[in-house]
C-alpha cells in the first residue's frame, strides 16, 4: 500500500504540530504540507495534490466549509476532510453540501482518526460520532425519518445484537445524537459510541448511514 499524502490546514500551529505528529505514528500516513488558512490551504492542495486535505472549519480569509467547496478546481483528485470541534447540524450539512468525504471531531481518538482518513483514502466517506445521525437523517431525507413507517414484524436477527443493541439502535434510526442516547439509557456517551461501533462490526457497515439504512431495509428495528 502506498503512503496516504496528507495536507493539514489550521490556523493554529500547536494544532497542527499535534495532528501532524499522531498520523505521521503510522507508517502509511505521510503529512506532506501545513497551511494557516483556506486560501493557503488551497494554493497548497494544488501544488503538492495530496490525497486528502484536512481542513479546520474556522480559518482567516477562507474558512473551511469554503475551501472544501472549492478543492476540485485546484486539485480535482483531492478528498477534503472536515476536523472541527463544532457537531452543529449546520455545519454538518454545510460540510455535505460542499462535497467533504468525512467530519471528524477534534475529540476524536488516535485510532478512528486513522481508521477513518484510510476508509477515505479507499473511497469511503466517514462522518464520526454525533454527526452521523444528521447525515443518515439528510440523506434518508425525512428527520426524523421512521416516525411513519408503518409498523412492521421485526425480522428474524441474524446479527446477534443484544437487546441493550436493539434499543441503542432504534433510538439511532430516530435520529437520536449520542447524547441523547446516553441520557435515555442512563449511560455515558462513551458507553453508547462503544455499542455504536460494535453494532456497525456486527451488521458489517463502516459508518451510520449504511447502519441505519441497513437497519430499515431489513427491519431490524
Amino acid at each position: 500500500m502506498s503512503k496516504i499524502n496528507i495536507v493539514l490546514a489550521d490556523d493554529h500551529v500547536l494544532v497542527r504540530n499535534g495532528i501532524k505528529a499522531m498520523l505521521e505514528s503510522d507508517t502509511d500516513i505521510d503529512v506532506i504540507g501545513e497551511a494557516g488558512s483556506g486560501i493557503e490551504a488551497l494554493e497548497t492542495a494544488r501544488k503538492l495534490h495530496p490525497d486528502i486535505l484536512v481542513l479546520d472549519i474556522r480559518m482567516p480569509e477562507m474558512n473551511g466549509l469554503e475551501a472544501a467547496a472549492r478543492l476540485e478546481d485546484y486539485s480535482p483528485d483531492t478528498k477534503a476532510v472536515i476536523l472541527s470541534m463544532h457537531d452543529s447540524e449546520e455545519y454538518v450539512l454545510q460540510a455535505l453540501d460542499a462535497g467533504a468525504f468525512g467530519y471528524l471531531l477534534k475529540d476524536t481518538d488516535r485510532t478512528e482518526f486513522i481508521k477513518a482518513l484510510k476508509q477515505i483514502h479507499g473511497g469511503s466517506k466517514y462522518f464520526s460520532g454525533a454527526v452521523s445521525n444528521v447525515l443518515a437523517n439528510r440523506l434518508l431525507n425525512t428527520k426524523p425519518f421512521v416516525t411513519s413507517r408503518p409498523p412492521v414484524q421485526e425480522a428474524e436477527d441474524t446479527y446477534s445484537l443484544t437487546r441493550k443493541e436493539k434499543e441503542i439502535l432504534r433510538m439511532i434510526v430516530d435520529g437520536k445524537q449520542n447524547k441523547q442516547i446516553a441520557e435515555a439509557s442512563g449511560k455515558s456517551v462513551r458507553t453508547i459510541e462503544t455499542h455504536r461501533f460494535n453494532i456497525m462490526k456486527k451488521l458489517g457497515v463502516n459508518n451510520a448511514i449504511d447502519m441505519v439504512n441497513k437497519a430499515v431495509r431489513e427491519n431490524l428495528v
